[in-house]
């Protein structure tokens, strides 16, 4: 199983940062690839709309993913997935490779999002971006204890 995380805008060191840290920790000590990855964030100017912003991302994003990932696109929405529910995705998605990808302050381009295997939704609210990381990445340490039997997601 091979996943990466891949999100615009490298992430501040900080208490978000050392959660997701622990958590990437605990996931490859079961044996899984995992890689934090990211990409330049575009700066708002006078220049750029956010549309403009997302796309030049967008292409960034797509540059930066191999072409064999199955490409999972965050963004808020009302579509919920449980726990059990995302194990059993995940083992679909990361066959050969999953990619999450998380939009930066202006989300993800609708073009990209459309392009994607598949979106997944962590709360119905738009969530700080180090934010979305720790969930995100807890989750899929959660879908593997459930894949592999082990209490943790009781």
């Amino acid at each position: 199983m091979r996943l990466i995380v891949l999100s615009v805008g490298q992430p501040p060191r900080g208490p978000a940062a050392e959660l997701v840290e622990d958590y990437v920790s605990r996931i490859r000590r079961f044996g899984i690839s995992l890689d934090l990855r990211f990409v330049k964030e575009v700066r708002p100017s006078g220049r750029f709309t956010d549309a403009h912003r997302r796309e030049r991302e967008a292409r960034a994003l797509t540059e930066a993913l191999a072409e064999d990932a199955n490409r999972i696109a965050l963004a808020p929405g009302p579509a919920t997935t449980t726990s059990e529910q995302l194990a059993r995705k995940l083992e679909r998605w990361a066959s050969p490779l999953a990619a999450f990808v998380i939009g930066g302050p202006t989300g993800l381009d609708p073009a990209f999002v459309r392009a994607s295997e598949a979106t997944l939704s962590l709360s119905a609210m738009t969530l700080p971006h180090e934010l979305a990381r720790v969930v995100l990445v807890e989750q899929l340490y959660r879908a593997v204890t459930i894949l592999r039997h082990v209490p943790y997601h009781k």
